[in-house]
């Protein structure tokens, strides 16, 4: 008999991860029920509780921002560049997370500003359009836009061209695997030289386990949400045999090195350990770190947990040795 796997409720928590996830609770709870909301203004109580969390942090010598033209139109994207250079410099684009339903490159500008700091190179976060109102393939073809954009522009923006990386956190995680694998089906692969995977939501199924002990009360994100999250992001369920909606259902086969940064208390932790097995057995570079007592969402709280400083550091630090090599 299998041994029931009983929920902690957040009692297996990093002290300070807790603490973050206690004051965006109680933050929510402040607003109106998601219930009653219209999706537009759901995304802006979500804006209006994460921005206590972008606050401070590294001051950049160069914020820029831009549009860049794709299918759909322009989308917004920012540039950090910490520091003066003669020198074009690596570039890592950054695809926020929030369900493709919330957030943008507000809300997790101090993410893109850590690791530009830690890495030196630059940072173009892109504010792609939001589902239900933007389904698939929507959000990913503007994250392919920006990334041709970058490497058309590399001269103008100071990029190096040649030294393209890409990364993301939660869906984010997930559409930069996707942009790989189009990019190389398109036989553009080597455009991207780096993948940097945060806490990535790559199937749309949870391992039952981790449903069990980390997707319920206590924690950052719940099994109901990402179920929310992809039926909104779909048009039907034929996509879900698509790669480039469901990355776990791809063939790995020469994708840039990888680096997972993975939460140990989170629904989707499974998920990480999961791609980085496909990717190894197809021959590629898979560096993963378990974060002990990390949720979902917690690099986020980088402002009092030095564990959410720890992983920005370890993922700008192998991005520094895969863009400066």
């Amino acid at each position: 008999m299998t041994a029931q796997i009983l929920t902690l409720a957040g009692a297996d928590l990093d002290a300070d991860i807790a603490r973050f996830i206690a004051i965006t609770s109680e933050a929510y709870r402040s607003h109106p029920p998601f219930e009653t909301l219209s999706p537009t203004e759901i995304r802006a109580v979500a804006e209006a509780v994460r921005k206590p969390w972008v606050k401070g942090g590294p001051v950049m010598a160069r914020t820029e921002e831009h549009r860049v033209p794709t299918p759909y139109g322009a989308v917004r994207v920012r540039l950090h560049d910490p520091r003066p250079s003669p020198e074009p410099k690596p570039v890592l684009i950054y695809v926020h997370g929030g369900g493709w339903m919330l957030f943008s490159i507000d809300t997790h500008d101090r993410l893109m500003r850590e690791y530009a700091a830690r890495s030196g190179f630059m940072v173009i976060g892109v504010d792609y359009s939001h589902a239900p109102a933007a389904r698939f393939p929507v959000a990913l073809n503007e994250v392919l836009a920006t990334i041709h954009w970058v490497h058309d522009h590399a001269h103008v923006l100071g990029v190096d061209a040649d030294r393209i990386a890409i990364g993301g956190d939660s869906v984010g995680g997930n559409m930069s695997v996707a942009a790989a694998l189009s990019l190389r089906d398109s036989g553009q692969g080597d455009l991207l030289k780096g993948l940097l995977l945060n806490y990535g939501a790559f199937d749309d199924v949870c391992a039952p386990e981790d449903i069990e002990r980390y997707g319920g009360d206590g924690y950052m994100l719940t099994a109901e949400e990402m179920v929310v999250f992809w039926d909104n992001y779909l048009n039907s369920d034929d996509e879900r045999q698509n790669p480039l909606v469901v990355p776990m259902r791809g063939d790995m086969t020469g994708l840039p090195p990888a680096f997972f940064a993975v939460a140990q208390c989170d629904v989707l932790r499974g998920q990480s350990l999961k791609l980085a097995d496909k990717m190894h057995a197809a021959g590629g570079d898979a560096h993963t770190i378990v974060y002990p007592g990390a949720s979902h969402s917690f690099l986020e709280a980088v402002s009092i947990a030095p564990l959410a400083a720890q992983a920005l550091e370890d993922g700008a630090q192998w991005l520094k040795q895969r863009l400066f090599a």
